[in-house]
């Protein structure tokens, strides 16, 4: 895909539900904050069986106990790849080597998204070289600028200028999170998501403070791959029918 050309003609938008997961049970939490847990839900094997069947395209499962430090826990991946029934699982949290990427795919990821360990350019081009369209990068930015390590540092490098960094690695696709939206429920950062998309010409899924329809519509007509539903799907706000019904119209 050359360098800025619009994403949403070759893609069909995506809606994917979020499974957050710290200390084996699904929660919300505002800007990723451990101590700030805004929703507490349950099971995460149930979690996924219940989107499955309520239509999700694509389940979003984040391990965030690895996230923060512990090694990622494959026993979850298995679990929540078998309670979604062929719904392809993407993961996250964690992930900072070859092995743990290798490790991910193997108990039946469909994807795994890397963060912290893509702002090495000589790790991330054998990244891509070795697993393709099964890796994407999460740009995690708070303020403009690259947070790392579970959103725990922040990095003077530009989202924009990471996602420029991805697209010339040939990395598939970027997942990009609005810390400061993420779990407030006010609305996607639109000039963050337009400067990713703008500066890398890759397919975007979106992250961080979706809470409407209107939200969904308006990341599709700015050329996002798709978006991220947590809180919003959580707390009811959105139902996850309504959703993948606005995005198709």
């Amino acid at each position: 895909m050359r360098q800025g050309e619009p994403t949403a003609a070759r893609h069909p938008f995506v809606v994917a539900a979020a499974l957050d997961v710290l200390g084996g049970r699904c929660v919300r939490l505002a800007e990723g904050d451990p101590g700030r847990v805004t929703v507490e839900g349950g099971d995460p094997t149930e979690a996924a069986a219940r989107f499955a069947a309520e239509g999700a395209p694509l389940l979003h499962l984040v391990d965030l106990d690895a996230a923060f430090g512990a090694a990622p826990s494959l026993a979850l991946v298995e679990r929540v790849v078998a309670a979604a029934g062929g719904v392809p699982v993407q993961v996250g949290g964690g992930y900072r080597t070859f092995e743990a990427i290798e490790a991910g795919l193997a108990a039946g990821a469909a994807r795994v998204v890397i963060g912290t360990s893509a702002l090495s350019p000589g790790f991330l081009s054998e990244a891509v070289e070795r697993f393709g369209s099964r890796l994407a990068v999460a740009i995690d930015a708070r303020e403009g600028c690259v947070a790392v390590e579970g959103w725990t540092r922040s990095s003077s490098l530009a989202a924009a200028d990471l996602a420029r960094r991805c697209a010339a690695a040939a990395v598939a696709r970027l997942l990009v999170t609005s810390i400061s939206r993420d779990g407030s429920l006010a609305g996607p950062d639109l000039a963050l998501l337009e400067a990713v998309v703008e500066a890398s010409g890759l397919p975007v899924i979106a992250a961080g403070g979706v809470s409407s329809l209107d939200d969904l519509r308006a990341l599709k007509g700015l050329g996002c791959e798709g978006a991220i539903l947590g809180s919003a799907l959580w707390t009811g706000r959105v139902r996850l029918a309504d959703a993948l019904r606005a995005v198709a119209a």
